[in-house]
């Protein structure tokens, strides 16, 4: 018998059967009826859940491609911009700035930290100013969740243009991309949208607009106005991953069924039985314990335990793929991601599954109360 696997990690995520059977009917051409059909309700549906009237785009690419097309399109050579760094992937966003050889300054964190509003306000009014700040709505190194809401505040009181990272959190938690004034928001397939990697999507305001027609880079693959001449026109620019944008329009449908708050709310409380099942074993939280923290759970490894080792007798011997620190944290945390297909019983197997390992590898860890305390945690409305 095939050993049943639990992926629990933030990205891939698990995709639900109805996507996996969209994606496994006969392929259809990328320009012909078939596929234009599609393609129309899926940028109508994500546009609901990015919030936002104005264009999305959708590359094939993972996120950091996504990524990439806004600087390309947003900057020109010498631009100064501000980046909020507080793990991986908020240091990505330095590194692509870098590459693009634009003036980089940053608002730079250990990681594990919150970022403030008013360390951003500070620093924007110590520059004198800058065309674009950077931020990460979720690090998913850390199981952070930054306040997207009061960081873009602070930039648009002084003129900079707000580009957000939310490819682990489009889908799981707010990110309200216009009543937030977020100029750019870039999200990916794999993550909370429960469909397979492949797809970078990238939403732009007026004012993107504006300073993409400005922009001097070089650019053909990732430039935006390439790509929305396309879809304006119900047609793409390039060949695109067709079986994952026929996957994605199921997926969206699925999340706009379920209702956008439900599904925020089911995350919230998925996140809270994570930590509480967790703590109730003894073990401590790196990423913060707070309901805002819905996205994936961070936990530090215990004394005299690799965490990389704990990853893999976790896949090797029980089938549950968690995921390990990376960067500094790596053999020191691993990650429990809850974010897209999940349900509490998901939450509970792998609970259960860190506690037989931990107890195998001699870890002193209360057994027998993670996963009782998880079951409450998630039935209760408020922390408990």
């Amino acid at each position: 018998m095939t050993e049943k696997r639990y992926l629990m990690t933030p990205g891939p995520t698990p995709v639900p059967p109805a996507v996996l059977d969209a994606m496994g009917q006969p392929i259809v051409h990328h320009r012909g009826p078939d596929f234009v059909a599609v393609l129309e309700r899926c940028l109508r549906r994500v546009k609901e859940v990015f919030r936002t009237e104005s264009e999305v785009l959708l590359f094939t690419a993972s996120g950091t491609g996504g990524m990439e097309s806004v600087l390309s399109n947003l900057c020109s050579p010498g631009d100064r911009v501000l980046v909020v760094s507080a793990g991986y992937f908020g240091e990505r966003w330095a590194k692509l700035a870098s590459a693009y050889d634009l003036e980089v300054d940053e608002v730079r964190y250990e990681w594990g930290a919150t970022p403030s509003a008013d360390d951003l306000a500070a620093r924007l009014d110590e520059l004198g100013g800058v065309s674009a700040v950077f931020l990460t709505q979720s690090e998913t190194s850390t199981g952070v969740v930054a306040d997207i809401q009061a960081l873009a505040a602070v930039a648009k009181e002084r003129s900079a243009l707000v580009a957000v990272d939310a490819v682990s959190s489009l889908g799981a938690i707010p990110c309200e991309t216009d009543s937030w004034e977020l100029d750019v928001v870039v999200a990916g397939s794999q993550k909370a949208l429960m469909t397979p990697p492949g797809l970078a999507l990238v939403s732009v305001s007026d004012a993107a607009w504006a300073a993409q027609k400005r922009s001097t880079f070089p650019r053909f693959y990732f430039d935006w106005e390439r790509s929305r001449a396309a879809q304006e026109k119900l047609d793409v620019a390039f060949t695109p991953a067709v079986p994952v944008v026929i996957g994605l329009d199921v997926a969206l449908g699925l999340l706009l069924d379920e209702g956008l708050e439900t599904v925020f709310e089911r995350h919230r409380r998925l996140g809270r039985a994570c930590r509480e099942g967790v703590k109730a074993m003894g073990l401590e939280l790196f990423s913060p314990d707070e309901d805002r923290s819905a996205v994936v759970t961070a936990i530090r490894a215990p004394e005299g335990i690799d965490s990389g080792e704990l990853v893999l007798t976790l896949r090797d011997r029980f089938g549950i793929t968690l995921a390990g620190g990376q960067g500094p944290l790596k053999g020191k945390i691993f990650r429990i991601g809850h974010i897209g297909y999940y349900d509490i019983f998901d939450i509970t197997t792998a609970l259960a599954g860190v506690e037989l390992a931990l107890t195998e590898a001699g870890a002193d860890i209360e057994r027998g109360a993670a996963v009782s305390r998880a079951l409450d945690a998630y039935e209760a409305r408020a922390p408990v």
